[in-house]
């Protein structure tokens, strides 16, 4: 079996890597927020912010940063990656997101 050297940007990282739902590139998981779907009514999921890492079900990781979320919401990824069909309502991560935003602007 060959053995291959990886590259030296790959070398340098520490954890695990996971891939935004956004931009989809692909960074250390504590460098993303991870996300999970709550069912709210029969058809209907609300997307919860999960800074702790510790929600049971399915996560989807996302920069906290207002571009890669629209990203993610226009091509309609977070039903992908969570797997759950019917109405996704970010506000709650929007709300998020845009604190973190400001935050980081002052």
């Amino acid at each position: 079996m060959a053995q291959h050297e990886l590259p030296s940007a790959d070398r340098e990282r520490i954890g695990p890597v996971r891939t935004c739902v956004g931009c989809r590139q692909q960074v250390l998981a504590a460098d993303l927020l991870r996300v999970v779907a709550r069912a709210t009514e029969p058809t209907g999921f609300v997307l919860v912010p999960d800074p702790g890492r510790r929600m049971p079900g399915r996560g989807a990781w996302l920069h906290p940063d207002p571009e890669c979320l629209g990203q993610a919401e226009r091509r309609r990824a977070f039903g992908r990656a969570l797997r759950v069909s019917g109405t996704i309502d970010p506000s709650a991560l929007v709300q998020l997101v845009g604190v973190r935003n400001e935050g980081n602007s002052a």
